[in-house]
């Protein structure tokens, strides 16, 4: 019997790993939910569908606020440079679920804001966290569930 197999692998079992694995499976859960909520306008319900919409999208909805946010605050909320964060957006632009307008606060800056179809993709994808968390909480126990949460957050500050 070769020992060699019965060893973990440690890059494919080390916390960063784990935690990219865990993060990609929780996205696209939630992704497959949002593309089959009915509330969802059609045209994004297909393109989720159709994995034209990937994690990175997603960082739109993450990060954007309810009143809109300048495309610098997104990016760096998102952890991404502002030119990748503004291809992002316009595509999303493209897809109806965000527009930019003239920031009330500064006439020289724009801010990018959610649609209406924006708005219904943004509740979806609120609905399919709490689905997908509680579809996490079945399947490793409530108990695992807490700690995981508690020492993430702790581990994000």
């Amino acid at each position: 019997m070769n020992h060699s197999n019965l060893q973990r692998d440690p890059r494919q079992t080390h916390l960063g790993y784990l935690l990219g694995h865990a993060l990609r499976r929780f996205d696209a859960r939630v992704l497959h939910l949002m593309a089959h909520n009915v509330h969802v306008p059609l045209a994004l319900s297909n393109l989720a569908a159709r994995a034209q919409i990937s994690a990175a999208h997603v960082h739109i909805t993450r990060h954007l606020a309810r009143s809109g946010s300048r495309l610098t605050d997104l990016a760096q909320s998102a952890g991404m440079s502002k030119q990748a964060m503004g291809d992002l957006v316009t595509q999303c632009e493209a897809w109806g679920l965000v527009t930019r307008s003239i920031d009330e606060r500064d006439a020289r800056a724009r801010l990018v804001v959610f649609t209406e179809g924006g708005l219904a993709w943004l509740q979806a994808f609120e609905d399919a966290i709490a689905q997908a968390e509680d579809e996490f909480r079945e399947e490793v126990g409530a108990d695992v569930a807490t700690v995981i949460a508690l020492g993430l957050e702790a581990y994000a500050q």
